[in-house]
């Protein structure tokens, strides 16, 4: 039998009430929390490998940083993200090389079921969440569980993005579409 965490994990139906998650829910707030006090650079590089499950290196987030778990966020190589930026890692968020993210991002991947009794029933489920390599991610976007963007990809500020592009494509809008494709020769 799965344990909460496992299903949660798993994009299946769990209960966040758990114990055990909001043990680690509280962890990765606390971690947060003193990552936004820190003062300096330095210390604040060493605390995003202790809050993301996975770094790259040459990264850089700026304060505030919220997350739900951060254990299931993956940056890879040269990733930025600017002021207020929010993480909701129920499910694997995972962000390719040379990525940027301005400010007021929000990556969410945490949903809750259609039906108002199983919503009622506080069970919810979540979808990953992929960015390719080379992404550029406007202030204020918002881009929710399921999506999955190729290489190259460019989100213009204030894009709620509902569903996967591929490489090369600048989207925008509300929900997002491509507004136009991006020539690499």
């Amino acid at each position: 039998m799965k344990t909460e965490k496992e299903k949660m994990v798993a994009g299946e139906l769990y209960r966040p009430s758990d114990p055990e998650l909001i043990r680690d829910r509280t962890s990765g707030h606390d971690k947060a929390e003193r990552y936004n006090k820190a003062q300096a650079d330095v210390e604040r590089r060493k605390q995003i490998k202790t809050i993301f499950g996975s770094v790259g290196e040459t990264i850089t987030v700026e304060p505030s940083l919220r997350v739900d778990y951060g254990y299931n966020i993956h940056v890879g190589d040269n990733f930025y993200a600017n002021f207020n930026c929010v993480f909701l890692d129920v499910c694997p968020i995972t962000i390719g090389r040379n990525a940027m993210l301005g400010p007021g991002v929000s990556m969410v991947t945490p949903e809750h079921p259609l039906n108002p009794d199983e919503r009622n029933s506080g069970q919810e489920f979540g979808r990953p969440i992929t960015i390719g390599n080379n992404c550029w991610v406007g202030t204020n976007a918002t881009i929710i569980g399921g999506v999955t963007l190729g290489d190259n990809c460019v989100v213009a500020a204030g894009a709620v993005v509902t569903k996967s592009f591929p490489d090369n494509v600048v989207i925008a809008g509300v929900p997002a579409q491509v507004i136009r494709k991006i020539d690499l020769n």
